[in-house]
């Protein structure tokens, strides 16, 4: 590519993060060119300093963070430089983000519309009228349903890859040279981010646009990327075009990125005597609308069931009516085979502290003013009476059993961690109850591939230390593979298929995990063309969710 097609130059960018009275390296003399048009991926494990870099392309660095050293020339500007009112003019109008939560970067009081509007009416590009008739063939482009009508409702009211669609279409409002993407399709299922991927390439193809794809999922960032640039603890490693990168990677962290997910627990024997819970029959609603109907399974001691489907499926129903959260309309919940109150409010303390759950998102989960002493302390002291010294005590032996240093970790706060040992904490604070039963709620979903990896070993060694039964509800199979022992696949609040885990991914399947099984991302560039290319031909629905 010619010199003057050269959008973004940033070079020997340094970035510190604030940690007490000292300054720490985040990032430590990155390089990186970009050119109008095209996708650069970047690519690492949590702390790279990924999204850290993305946010300096817009010229912004984060709270307890600074731009230190190094130049960002975007199209002639140099944004180091540049006013406060400079950067104003370039964010949102030439420059856009996408942020990995839609849910949490929409403002829940204002509707799809008025928020698509804004940027477009404030920065001059059109007026109120034309933004709203720009917004309607902006979602239609992204085959968003009804999409006259769509932008007139709040984020709540429509599903995550809907929402996440209408992110990136508010993005091309002024129709940006560059995009930021961060993470943007993590928490979805495999189904719908089939959709947001194909809408995102297609929107930055049929513009131009030129875009950052910050991700840790490597099979993705082959369907997006021209090129990928790997990056660790804020170090440049290695560089290539997204093909040679795939197919010879020279650094040996790079090929230990393509050689994760090796894990796969030992083949339990099958089980035996009376599950722990047991679903019977159970349908639930929420108001007049059903979300599960009939709904049966077992989970067994030392046994980890997963719950599959894409969102809206009645994963997380389920699990709300088995932790009594939401009363069912019919059927029960057993636990060793005796009923357990509807209500959680009815039940027992020792039949509250037998069931505990670990969630998706570790950030929010923890409260961030308590210390870890505090968070793993509250469960231990409420329901098995602990104080004092042996309330002490038994801390940091849950520190030590999720391979934390009690020393080092006990009275730090959430903030002074990283993601995975945040979830870590989170495992910890259900272990406090001394539980039977954990419900694991997509408690990788948001991890890098590597960090969820040792997550995944810690659960299931503690599975076999303690004698636990999971759910485990995931919407990435090939977590299914690496933990479950029984897969439940969930459609529209109904389960459709259940068996063994070697069973269910052996063909022939039920057409809707067909489906999910061939949503998949594989480490090949082609993939993404190749599915939505067969999938047109056979006039195949790409989810419940289109």
């Amino acid at each position: 590519m010619s010199e003057r097609q050269v959008l973004l130059q940033i070079t020997d960018l340094k970035i510190d993060g604030k940690s007490g009275d000292d300054w720490l390296p985040i990032v430590k003399g990155v390089n990186l060119t970009l050119h109008r048009g095209e996708v650069l991926g970047l690519i690492g494990e949590s702390g790279a300093g990924k999204s850290t870099i993305g946010l300096a392309a817009m010229g912004f660095a984060r709270d307890g963070c600074r731009i230190s050293g190094g130049t960002i020339d975007f199209d002639g500007i140099d944004l180091r430089k540049a006013s406060q009112e400079q950067l104003r003019r370039l964010r949102g109008k030439r420059i856009a983000y996408v942020a990995q939560s839609a849910a949490a970067s929409f403002n829940p009081a204002h509707k799809l519309m008025d928020q698509y509007c804004e940027a477009p009416v404030r920065h001059g590009v059109m007026s109120r009228s034309e933004a709203e008739q720009d917004a309607v063939e902006l979602y239609r482009k992204m085959q968003l349903p009804n999409p006259d009508e769509i932008g007139f409702r709040y984020p709540h009211q429509v599903s995550g890859g809907q929402l996440q669609r209408a992110m990136t279409a508010m993005a091309m409002s002024c129709r940006p040279d560059l995009i930021i993407f961060d993470e943007p399709t993590t928490a979805l299922d495999v189904t719908t981010q089939i959709e947001v991927l194909a809408a995102i390439r297609d929107i930055v193809e049929q513009f131009g646009t030129a875009a950052i794809y910050i991700t840790h999922d490597l099979a993705v960032v082959a369907q997006m990327a021209d090129r990928i640039k790997i990056l660790l603890r804020g170090d440049e490693v290695e560089e290539a075009d997204t093909r040679t990168m795939l197919a010879e990677p020279k650094h040996d962290y790079t090929k230990s990125l393509w050689a994760v997910r090796s894990f796969r627990r030992a083949v339990q024997a099958a089980p035996e005597g009376q599950p722990v819970v047991s679903v019977r029959n159970v349908s639930a609603a929420y108001g007049p609308v059903k979300v599960l109907e009939d709904v049966s399974f077992d989970i067994h001691a030392r046994r980890t069931v997963a719950v599959v489907g894409e969102s809206g499926s009645g994963k997380s129903t389920a699990a709300r009516v088995i932790t009594g959260l939401l009363p069912p309309t019919a059927g029960e919940v057993l636990f060793d085979g005796q009923p357990l109150p509807a209500d959680y409010r009815k039940r027992t303390r020792d039949q509250l502290r037998h069931a505990q759950m670990i969630y998706q998102m570790a950030d929010t989960a923890l409260n961030p003013k308590l210390t870890i002493r505090k968070l793993i302390g509250r469960p231990a002291q409420m329901y098995l009476g602990l104080r004092g010294r042996k309330l002490t005590e038994r801390i940091r032996e849950l520190l030590d059993l999720i391979e934390l240093e009690p020393d080092e970790y006990i009275d730090r706060l959430p903030s002074e961690l990283s993601g995975g040992q945040k979830q870590r904490i989170g495992i910890a604070r259900a272990l406090a109850a001394e539980p039977r039963f954990i419900i694991c709620d997509e408690v990788t979903s948001a991890l890098d591939q590597i960090v969820a990896e040792g997550i995944l070993r810690l659960l299931d060694r503690l599975q076999g230390e303690l004698n636990l039964a999971y759910m485990f509800i995931t919407h990435d199979l090939a977590t299914v593979r690496a933990i479950a022992d029984d897969v439940v696949v969930m459609q529209q609040g109904r389960v459709v298929e259940q068996g063994p885990k070697d069973e269910m991914f052996r063909p022939p399947h039920h057409p809707y995990t067909d489906l999910l099984l061939s949503s998949v991302p594989e480490m090949d560039p082609d993939w993404l063309t190749r599915l939505l290319e067969e999938r047109k031909h056979k006039d195949h629905p790409l989810s419940a969710d289109a």
